[in-house]
């Protein structure tokens, strides 16, 4: 099977700030490209952290309402350097978290899963910066064809990785959507049928129907 890389979904040409633009700049640099963040970036073109929307907001947020209707908000320290700072280094989130152009969509997924985190700068091996990923990239993999998905499935996990005949597992593909229908020789051999197919990308979910004809788990429920 054949992932797709982040290389493949990544947008390459990159608009970044460097480290000492300042505030007013950033602004009109997110306006101008029509984009809510930008990595910010060092001399050597490594990716120092994210500057988005939010953290230039911070600015707006601290000052006082002119109105009097909101309390005044009580901003932790760094949110305060936020609010204070003028140039794309101060204002930015960091570290930046980085993905690699090698790493499969699941990877680039659960990294901004457990970072809390829109998109990753991409780097190479000496970590400049290469492109980078969001998570609309990562979902393009969901508009694959359903033909192409049972295709993968039928040659490449049945055939390929399990070496089961043609006619073992029936497979239909609807809106990503996996239905498997069939007999194996095996019970241990279902979970991991199920298993492979939905690592193919493009499957939203699997249904299996499948039945065995041994139980080399020595579970006790039939499965005939």
């Amino acid at each position: 099977m054949q992932h797709r890389t982040v290389a493949e979904l990544m947008t390459r040409h990159v608009v970044r700030a460097r480290h000492d633009l300042p505030f007013k700049e950033i602004v009109k640099l997110l306006s101008d490209n029509d984009v809510t963040a930008v990595p910010v970036v060092d001399e050597q073109d490594r990716p120092m952290g994210v500057v988005s929307e939010a953290d230039l907001l911070r600015k707006s947020a601290d000052q006082e309402d002119p109105s009097g209707r909101l309390p005044i908000p009580r901003p932790e320290a760094w949110e305060r350097a936020k609010a204070e700072g003028i140039r794309a280094e101060e204002l930015m989130s960091a570290p930046a978290v980085c993905a690699r152009p090698e790493w499969n969509v699941v990877e680039a997924a659960r990294l901004m899963e457990v970072h809390g985190v829109k998109r990753l700068p991409v780097v190479d091996e000496t970590d400049r910066l290469r492109g980078i990923v969001s998570r609309s990239d990562l979902l393009r993999v969901f508009l694959r064809r359903d033909d192409a998905i049972r295709e993968e499935i039928t040659r490449d996990v049945l055939r390929q990785t399990l070496g089961l005949a043609p006619s073992a597992v029936a497979v239909d593909v609807r809106e990503g959507q996996v239905s498997l229908d069939g007999s194996v020789e095996s019970r241990s051999l279902v979970p991991i049928i199920e298993r492979l197919c939905r690592s193919v990308d493009g499957v939203v979910s699997v249904s299996a129907k499948v039945t065995y004809r041994t139980d080399d788990t020595g579970r006790s429920a039939a499965g005939m």
